[in-house]
């Protein structure tokens, strides 16, 4: 045999042998099955058995060589992104006050007053000034009918600071005093102005007392 099949072979190497044949074509490969006398059987390609032998030819399509593998550009691995911390959300803001609350202060400081007689008032200073108290004039024989005189002595009140806890129940309680006609007092006090009235009515407005 002139091809890379060699010399003689069995029948049952055909199909190695033209795996190996270096002058097949890509599409055919020719074979030549050539017998001698003695029934040696050889195995050629591409070229006829030689004078004296008995010849078998036989033409076998080869299949088309396998396209080269498709170039795959490799997929970079994808970095998992981290999820984004929270943001607290910022706390809501307080509707504001109404500017009349805003405005409005504690109340001024009262003092609690108490004549000789024991009558007790509210009074904006801690101490008011000495008051001339009435005394009862007697004729010189001891008798106390009137002697068309009139006599009066002077005395101070003594007053102690509402407590802060109580200023509102005392502030309402010197707005109602002020507001009775004087009459209704003996302790020598007069009826304030109507001026004087509103003035301490507006203490109270415009104060934490009113809500």
């Amino acid at each position: 045999m002139h091809s890379a099949c060699g010399a003689r072979l069995r029948a049952t190497t055909l199909l190695a042998c033209l795996v190996a044949l270096p002058h097949a074509s890509p599409a055919q490969v020719v074979i030549y099955r050539c017998t001698d006398a003695s029934g040696a059987v050889t195995l050629q390609n591409d070229r006829p058995c030689p004078k004296g032998t008995q010849q078998q030819k036989r033409t076998i399509e080869t299949p088309p060589p396998a396209p080269p593998p498709a170039f795959v550009t490799p997929v970079p691995a994808t970095t998992a992104t981290p999820a984004p911390t929270p943001v607290p959300a910022p706390a809501p803001t307080p509707p504001p006050k109404p500017a009349e609350e805003i405005a409005r202060t504690p109340p001024p400081p009262l003092f609690e007053c108490r004549t000789r007689g024991g009558d007790r008032y509210l009074s904006e200073e801690a101490q008011p000034p000495p008051r001339c108290a009435p005394l009862q004039v007697t004729r010189l024989d001891g008798r106390g009918e009137s002697a068309g005189g009139a006599a009066c002595e002077m005395v101070e009140d003594q007053c102690q600071a509402v407590p802060e806890a109580a200023l509102c129940d005392a502030w309402a309680r010197r707005v109602r005093e002020a507001e009775i006609p004087a009459s209704f007092f003996n302790d020598g006090r007069t009826q304030l102005p109507a001026a004087e009235i509103e003035r301490l009515r507006g203490v109270v407005r415009a104060s934490t007392c009113t809500r």
